[in-house]
């Protein structure tokens, strides 16, 4: 069986668990990814960080933008707009107010654009993932746009994957092309990947 549909049979079930997280569960883990980001952003730094908007039942919740820019040490938080090739650009987060419906139920922000390779602007970037393994693999949705966007950002930057409590598996299929991320944030702390 390839990567792929490896890949496929494996989503299956996470996404089953996130379905049946009760509206508390998920709130209270929100919670604690919130402070656990508070933890990880100097006070006095003046960070980019590159985020999303989290869809129902996704790691992090709604607010998560609006949290980002409420830490000191964040002087701006970029959000992607999903283009029609897959490939993310990528544009300010100016309040909730600025977010637009967009293609697959997400909310993208309605400002000028900065272009794929906006992404090279961040000090942390932050990715939604149904699962990484001990490796550092992620496994996304399929689509392949995070994958891409993570081969243009600077040596160095942290990419941390936002995830509930038992998405940190022992391991997930791998595809030449997959991205690896630094490090995964639970409610129950950050685990990093030996690099």
């Amino acid at each position: 069986m390839s990567a792929a549909a490896t890949k496929r049979e494996v989503r299956g079930p996470l996404l089953a668990a996130r379905r049946a997280m009760t509206p508390q569960a998920v709130a209270a883990a929100a919670d604690a990814l919130a402070a656990g980001l508070a933890a990880l952003v100097p006070p006095d730094a003046a960070w980019t960080v590159c985020a999303y908007v989290p869809m129902a039942g996704e790691p992090g919740g709604p607010g998560l933008p609006d949290r980002l820019a409420a830490l000191p040490g964040v002087a701006r938080v970029l959000l992607p707009v999903l283009r029609s090739d897959r490939d993310l650009d990528w544009a300010a987060y100016t309040g909730r107010g600025s977010l637009v419906p967009a293609t697959l139920g997400l909310l993208e922000p309605a400002g000028p654009r900065l272009g794929v390779t906006g992404i090279t602007q961040a000090d942390l970037v932050l990715v939604p993932a149904l699962a990484v393994d001990r490796r550092g693999v992620r496994l996304g949705r399929g689509g392949g746009s995070y994958d891409r966007a993570l081969s243009r950002i600077r040596p160095g930057t942290a990419v941390i994957a936002l995830l509930h409590d038992g998405e940190v598996l022992d391991r997930v299929p791998a595809e030449p092309h997959d991205r690896r991320v630094s490090a995964a944030l639970t409610p129950s702390g950050l685990v990093r990947i030996p690099g």
